[in-house]
């Protein structure tokens, strides 16, 4: 397992960490036999013949954003994807057995709930890279398949918002920091000098947006005033604004989402399918039985923390209800603040959907 979020591997005696238990997960690991290590020259120089399992961890929390990452510190999801190809495959050669590997470019969705279209942009362009690398496996492998899908789209993107039908992607390539990054630098910042590092720094260089606008940065100095999440967003408008990208919101949107296979097998899955069945090719394509697996945990409870409205029985407020009685209802708001809800780290504040 290569990533990032070391902080849950330690105890909550620990400082850094994220845990609620004094659990140690990293002592843990290394108790069952697991290889353990967590650097880039570790990572460097893992072999083929690494022993298995192994985990890598590279940063306390996430993996940095694409346009953040710095290379001498975390790899890139191409590079994980590869050097945990090249071991699965040496690990396997002599076995009839094959193995299954997850790869997940997360920070696409998290850039597209901060309305970032730059970082959004990059760490698309870094997962469009990680799939040329296993398809050039699959090619080399032919009793080999790649699924590539989402669980969902993020932010509803839309390109060329009114009143053009045109737009213009060349403002996303001078950015050079994700909204993530400017945001905790404008923390830093006293809120006196915010005004100056925002008209001077924040819009011109990390946004590379030579017209400053009184707006932008009125925008963008209220929204950090109010928090990280009003913050990110604001910045991330800052350039969407110019490159003619809408968002329509700020969590998870219902349209359909790309499904893409390749290798042998794979034309199985042509056509549109409902989220399960793609579950089901994957069973039957491994021949495995998920049935005892899934009894055992059918009877176990995920807790998350910050998200308290899984601990509670569902009440569901509806569009309908928000329609009978208005935005501005008891109701409409209820149901704005279920909504928030299922991304209480991503916004609070007042907004729309």
């Amino acid at each position: 397992m290569f990533g990032g979020g070391s902080c849950f591997f330690t105890p909550n005696t620990t400082k850094g960490s994220c845990r609620t238990d004094a659990l140690d997960v990293w002592a843990l690991a290394k108790r069952n036999g697991y290889s353990t290590f967590e650097s880039r020259a570790a990572f460097d120089a893992l072999k083929s013949t690494a022993k298995l399992p192994t985990v890598g961890l590279f940063t306390p929390s996430h993996m940095a954003y694409e346009i953040d990452r710095n290379p001498s510190l975390e790899p890139s999801l191409a590079e994980m994807t590869v050097k945990a190809l090249e071991i699965l495959s040496e690990k396997t050669k002599r076995s009839r057995q094959g193995f299954f590997i997850m790869i997940e470019g997360a920070r696409i969705d998290m850039a597209a709930h901060d309305n970032d279209p730059a970082a959004h942009l990059r760490d698309i362009v870094q997962y469009w890279e990680t799939v040329a690398a296993v398809r050039r496996f699959v090619d080399r492998n032919s009793d080999t398949a790649m699924i590539g899908t989402s669980d969902h789209e993020t932010g509803g993107l839309s390109l060329g918002v009114s009143p053009e039908y045109l737009w213009h992607p060349k403002y996303l390539k001078p950015v050079k920091k994700s909204a993530e990054v400017i945001c905790d630098e404008l923390k830093k910042v006293a809120a006196s000098d915010r005004d100056g590092f925002i008209r001077t720094t924040v819009i011109p260089s990390y946004l590379g947006v030579s017209n400053v606008t009184d707006a932008d940065v009125a925008s963008v100095l209220g929204a950090a005033a109010t928090g990280s999440a009003a913050c990110k967003i604001a910045v991330g408008h800052v350039v969407s604004r110019l490159a003619r990208v809408g968002w329509s919101t700020y969590g998870h949107s219902g349209v359909d989402v790309g499904l893409y296979a390749h290798g042998r097998g794979t034309e199985k899955l042509r056509g549109t399918y409902e989220s399960t069945q793609v579950g089901a090719f994957l069973r039957e394509y491994l021949q495995v039985d998920l049935e005892p697996v899934t009894k055992r945990l059918s009877k176990q409870l995920t807790e998350q923390p910050g998200f308290e409205w899984a601990r509670v029985p569902p009440s569901i407020i509806t569009r309908r209800d928000v329609g009978k009685h208005g935005a501005g209802s008891a109701a409409g708001d209820a149901y704005h603040a279920q909504l928030d809800s299922y991304h209480p780290h991503h916004w609070h504040g007042s907004h729309s959907h």
